[in-house]
């Protein structure tokens, strides 16, 4: 099944953090933003098997 969700992307001094405004506690962090791209979808999914 797929699903189409907003994601937000934020850079600072630290690398990247990206969430999902529409699944509440859905976020992580990354040092690139290909890096934040994998992790933020594995966050995804994880979120939406539990």
């Amino acid at each position: 099944m797929n699903y189409k969700v907003s994601i937000v992307i934020e850079k600072d001094e630290y690398g990247y953090y990206a969430y999902c405004p529409e699944l509440e506690g859905c976020q992580t962090q990354g040092d690139s933003l290909d890096e934040i791209m994998v992790n933020i979808k594995e966050a995804i999914e994880l979120y939406l098997e539990t």
